[in-house]
């Protein structure tokens, strides 16, 4: 599927583009919905995050669980600024470029100081990769 079909699929079923800068901006364009309460958000693979076998890059996947599970905790918490503190990411299938995959974290646990996560990346039915992440609530923007 080209980048561009995906895109229409994508605004088609309710998604929307996240405004972002920095690094994430890179790796983009990232997609959210809210569907009964529950985050879940989306990024097309495309030919930039292919890996020497012409698969996705690992790190994609590690950076799209990084920041869906940060976003996430970030809601549900109402805190507006987290570290990630620790991310357990576990590869399970490879995906391919020109997939859609998806990722809707939820928030395990929260303190007064820590959130867990943890999310399931998928790709059309096949999970690609689990992750859990730990994020420690920030005072102010430090």
């Amino acid at each position: 599927m080209t980048t561009d079909m995906a895109a229409e699929k994508l605004k088609a079923s309710g998604w929307a583009i996240v405004e972002t800068s920095g690094f994430i901006s890179l790796v983009g364009p990232l997609w959210q919905r809210l569907v009964n309460d529950v985050h879940e958000y989306a990024v097309v693979a495309q030919d930039k995050h292919h890996n020497r076998r012409g698969l996705v890059q690992g790190g994609l996947l590690m950076t799209f669980a990084d920041r869906t599970s940060g976003m996430t905790a970030r809601y549900v918490s109402g805190r507006p600024t987290l570290a990630t503190v620790q991310m357990d990411t576990h590869f399970i299938d490879s995906a391919k470029i020109g997939e859609i995959l998806i990722s809707k974290p939820r928030v395990v646990r929260a303190t007064r100081s820590l959130i867990f996560t943890t999310t399931e990346l998928t790709a059309g039915s096949r999970c690609v990769a689990t992750a859990s992440g730990v994020f420690k609530i920030l005072k102010d923007n430090t």
